[in-house]
């Protein structure tokens, strides 16, 4: 099963884009945005699933240079 997580900006606290990972993403991870910068991850946030819900949202901090 994959992974959905949503790829947020360290600095900002905004988010950047959507990406499928295959395996629950390590916290070095290092990876390229769909603007082709490659970036490595700073945390790795695993929340609840909302009441109801089966589907976990996973966050992925990055610092883009950019």
């Amino acid at each position: 099963m994959s992974i959905i997580a949503t790829i947020m900006n360290s600095t900002t606290g905004l988010a950047i884009q959507k990406m499928k990972f295959e395996r629950m993403p390590k916290p070095w991870v290092t990876f390229h945005l769909e603007n082709g910068e490659q970036v490595t991850a700073d945390r790795v946030h695993v929340g609840k699933p909302a009441p109801g819900k089966f589907i976990t949202p996973v966050e992925v901090w990055v610092t883009p240079k950019s």
